[in-house]
């Protein structure tokens, strides 16, 4: 059997996994509400999910191409 709890939660950790997707399974039964909260620090709400951001990572991009576009050939 996998223990879920714990591959969510290195997943998580390692920025593989956002907030959003660890909400997502606990509407399924792979984790508790409680076990969320360990996990990503923050209380679960059934009304409210969280944002698709990853977990305190960013990529720095800003989804434009200012910078590219910006330069001369």
């Amino acid at each position: 059997m996998i223990d879920w709890f714990t591959y969510i939660k290195g997943f998580y950790e390692k920025g593989r996994w956002t907030k959003k997707q660890v909400y997502d399974v606990v509407a399924v039964g792979r984790i508790t509400p409680e076990q969320y909260e360990e996990i990503t620090g923050e209380p679960y709400d059934p009304n409210t999910p969280p944002s698709e951001d990853p977990s305190g990572e960013t990529s720095g991009s800003t989804g434009t191409n200012e910078e590219v576009s910006g330069q001369e050939a």
